[in-house]
């Protein structure tokens, strides 16, 4: 079985390096990276590992974060030119990880009539920036069930066997193909999840999005992204991110709560991996799975919303074959992608 993940970026030199190192150390044989328009050093280790011989390289120019389309060539591409069994698309900020044995094992025991199989992310928050390496202070995660229009909120992503038909979705969420059934409500992969990992970071990420998504404006902004930018315009950006840093007193008491726990497993694999040892990939403890099912237990609502926007698109594209003037329909679709999705 060969594991092939898609990966598109930009600018994410703070963390692009171990996202790649920890993957090629945990399961995946191949990266297919596109490099969109990156200028803070994230081309230079791509082609490291391009050079390594285990990444091929793409680099796309456009402007307009047409993530779905870029995403999708290369997830074909995996299929037609590298051997592919089964697809991982992943975004640079994302770690996934078998919750159980291998991706090789649990991908190995999905009945050949499902095509895709879903994870789920486990956000982890900002925190004040005592060290320079996100893995290193990064270990809160939070444990709050939520499916809204934030940054923290809980999304499934979805791997796919490996077809030159595929289409992925907005986010890479989902993946569509004729007979690529998805198997639901099992969710054997976590993806533990950085968005925001610093000051720079978060602002050079919300202002680039605001900009090129304002160059697709049918695809509609979230929420947080106009919220950092019109904050950036008029010179208030601390505003917007103080409030998202997790300092020393709150995460004690917040751990008391218990919205948030401790979760050091990144951390540590990142450190085997730089001392050239074999990373363990540790069993969650039993508390863990409790916290795990409360987490994804608001992902059917996901779920159907992703059913339901694919079915509005395929509405949209049969309206407009037969009339070109039917333009309420395409307002209901942005208006769902705009107000009913996650970045």
């Amino acid at each position: 079985m060969k594991l092939v993940m898609t990966l598109l970026v930009r600018d994410e030199v703070d963390i692009i390096d171990a996202q790649i190192a920890f993957h090629l150390n945990v399961g995946i044989d191949f990266v297919i990276a596109t490099d969109n328009r990156s200028e803070d050093g994230t081309t230079e280790i791509l082609e490291r590992y391009e050079r390594d011989g285990v990444l091929h390289l793409i680099r796309e120019d456009g402007d307009d974060l047409r993530q779905s389309e870029w995403v999708t060539r290369m997830a074909r591409l995996a299929a037609s030119d590298f051997g592919a069994d089964w697809v991982l698309n992943s975004d640079g900020d994302e770690f996934w990880l078998p919750r159980t044995g291998s991706f090789r094992e649990i991908l190995g025991a999905i009945p050949e009539r499902f095509g895709v199989v879903r994870g789920a992310w486990r956000n982890f928050v900002p925190r004040p920036e005592y060290e320079p390496f996100f893995g290193d202070r990064m270990t809160a995660r939070l444990c709050a069930t939520t499916y809204l229009d934030v940054p923290m909120a809980t999304v499934l992503k979805s791997v796919h066997r490996a077809t030159p038909e595929i289409r992925v979705g907005r986010g890479n969420h989902e993946a569509f193909a004729d007979g690529l059934l998805p198997l639901r409500g099992w969710y054997p992969i976590e993806i533990l999840h950085f968005p925001v990992r610093s000051r720079e970071q978060c602002r050079r990420k919300y202002v680039t999005q605001y900009l090129a998504l304002e160059r697709n404006p049918d695809k509609g902004t979230p929420a947080p992204i106009v919220e950092a930018y019109h904050a950036e315009l008029a010179g208030r950006f601390d505003e917007f991110y103080e409030p998202l840093i997790v300092g020393d007193d709150e995460l004690e008491w917040r751990l008391r709560r218990g919205d948030l726990v401790i979760d050091t497993r990144l951390r540590d694999i990142l450190r085997d991996i730089a001392a050239g040892t074999s990373p363990e990939l540790r069993r969650p403890p039993l508390e863990d799975d409790v916290l795990f099912a409360a987490e994804v237990s608001v992902i059917p609502e996901s779920d159907f919303a992703q059913m339901l926007e694919e079915r509005t698109i395929d509405l949209e594209r049969g309206i407009d074959r037969l009339e070109p003037r039917a333009w309420p329909v395409r307002c209901v679709a942005a208006l769902g992608r705009r107000y009913g999705k996650s970045q």
